[in-house]
Parts: structure tokens; C-alpha cells; sequence
């Protein structure tokens, strides 16, 4: 097999980071705010009316062409520029105009997840934004725990020891450890300062061998790591055209894990399949 599949993929994390001075992680995530506000039935009626497709090509349209602009202009934005941007984010959103203002028109995820339902005492989830939890207090700004993972991470973890244990008869008394726990050494990225970025890596392996395939599964839902975020990165690795054309996309219904809802996992395995046959061909 000459091809990489990259499901739920980041390869540059500035893009997924919520820091002071990183604007562009807003724009890339906005489609996703707008996807779950349609999911909850929080956009205005027009917009909700419409698939979700439909729905998210306008967002998508937006956030390039007149949020992302606007960030860039910051205060040097006109009273009349920074109405506009506060109604249609809020349109989009499924958010109040009041809380966009007051919130510089840059609202977080965490910020997100916790108001889009607060009035009915609800948070969003960050692996999939479909499911919903209850904290404690709705008047926090972020969310206690996130409710998606809280729904998969216990089912998931008590298959796999059950597997482990009695398919492979593997016995042990060692703690089994989730998405890193344990791990007492932080990653390292070979950075002394920045975000991670293997989108660089990526591109220099393709240069090298043109004839590598790359397949990225995406899910409107997955506030982790974006659909328009993984889109933006594959669009400025400045690909000559005949390596571009390796690249092949796939979106989903779905979130972070998107196999774990039946049409969606039933497309993924026919979409792998197809690429991985496709990536055998000479």
C-alpha cells in the first residue's frame, strides 16, 4: 500500500489552540460551532430549514471571507463593521449578539460548549458535539467534564480489557492506562517555542515520493480537531497541483470518533477501503 489515512486528523496545532495572540483557530472552528448549533436547533429559522451542508457552505463562506478579515482588522474595525460581524456570528452561532460583543467577537470552545445551551441547563461535547451533559451550576463559563467523552471512554476501555483478557489471554496487574495517563514525561515536539506543525513532514514525504496517497475522514461534529481546520492545513501546504490531486477527503455526521454512529462507520469502511484499493494501483 503506497497511502496514509488520517482520521480526525491536526497536523498544525496553531490551529486548534486557544491562545492570546492566535486568531486564526477562531475562523476554523466556526463551521463546527454552526454544525452543532443546527444539530440543537439553535440557528435562526431560515438557516435551520436548510441541510446541514447547505447550511455550513455559508458559514464556511463567512468565516473566510468576513471573520476572519475582521479579525485581522481587530479595533480598527468601524462601529458599523463590528455590528455586522456581531449578528451574522450570532446567526451562525446559534449564540446571543450580547455574548459575541462581549466576548470581542473570539469565543473559545470551552466558552462555546457551555453557552450555546445554557438556557436549558446543558453543555455541548468537545470529541462530538451531539451529546449533551449537565453540570453542576449553569452559571459557569466552562463546561465540568465533556459529556462525549464521558459517554465512549467507559464502554471503550472495558471492551478493550475484555479483549485483551480473554481473546488474547492476556493477564496482568498492571493499571491500564487512557489516552496517556501515566505518561509522566510531556511530549516533545523537537520545539523551542510555537505549535507542532507536521504538516511541513507531510509535505516533504509527499515531494519525495509523488506517488503517495493521503486520505483525511473528518466529522462536522469533532470540536477536537476541526473539519475546517484539517482543510485550511492540507490547503496551505502549498502542494504543487500533481501532488494535490493524492489528496482525498471524506466527511462524516459525526464527531471525533465518527465509527461510532452506524451510517457513519459503515461509510468509513467503505471509504478506507476504497482509497486503500486505489492506493494499490500503480
Amino acid at each position: 500500500m503506497n497511502g496514509i489515512l488520517l482520521v480526525s486528523t491536526v497536523l498544525n496545532f496553531q490551529t486548534i489552540r486557544f491562545a492570546e495572540g492566535n486568531d486564526s483557530t477562531y475562523p476554523l472552528i466556526f463551521p463546527s460551532y454552526t454544525a452543532t448549533a443546527w444539530y440543537h436547533k439553535r440557528l435562526p429559522a431560515d438557516l435551520q430549514s436548510k441541510s446541514l451542508k447547505q447550511v455550513l457552505q455559508e458559514s464556511e463562506n463567512w468565516a473566510i471571507n468576513e471573520y476572519a478579515p475582521a479579525l485581522m482588522k481587530a479595533d480598527r474595525m468601524t462601529a458599523q463593521e463590528k455590528q455586522s460581524v456581531a449578528e451574522k456570528f450570532s446567526n451562525y452561532s446559534g449564540l446571543s449578539k450580547t455574548f459575541v460583543e462581549q466576548s470581542n467577537f473570539r469565543v473559545d470552545l470551552s466558552a462555546f460548549n457551555k453557552e450555546l445551551l445554557r438556557d436549558q441547563r446543558r453543555t455541548t461535547g468537545r470529541l462530538d458535539s451531539r451529546f449533551t451533559g449537565i453540570d453542576r451550576s449553569a452559571a459557569t463559563d466552562r463546561p465540568e467534564t465533556d459529556p462525549s467523552m464521558n459517554a465512549i471512554r467507559p464502554p471503550y476501555t472495558a471492551t478493550f480489557n475484555d479483549y485483551v483478557r480473554g481473546d488474547l489471554g492476556f493477564k496482568t496487574d498492571l493499571e491500564y492506562y487512557i489516552l496517556g495517563g501515566g505518561i509522566t514525561a510531556p511530549w516533545s515536539y523537537n520545539l523551542a517555542q510555537g505549535y507542532a506543525n507536521t504538516a511541513a513532514n507531510l509535505h516533504s514525504a509527499m515531494q519525495k515520493n509523488p506517488f503517495m496517497k493521503i486520505f483525511v475522514a473528518s466529522g462536522y461534529y469533532d470540536m477536537a480537531t476541526p473539519y475546517f481546520a484539517a482543510e485550511y492545513t492540507i490547503a496551505s501546504m502549498n502542494l504543487d497541483p500533481t501532488l494535490r490531486r493524492n489528496i482525498s477527503v471524506s466527511y462524516y455526521e459525526a464527531g471525533h470518533m465518527m465509527y461510532i454512529e452506524k451510517n457513519s462507520l459503515k461509510k468509513l469502511k467503505d471509504d478506507s477501503a476504497a482509497f486503500i484499493q486505489n492506493s494499490l494501483r500503480k
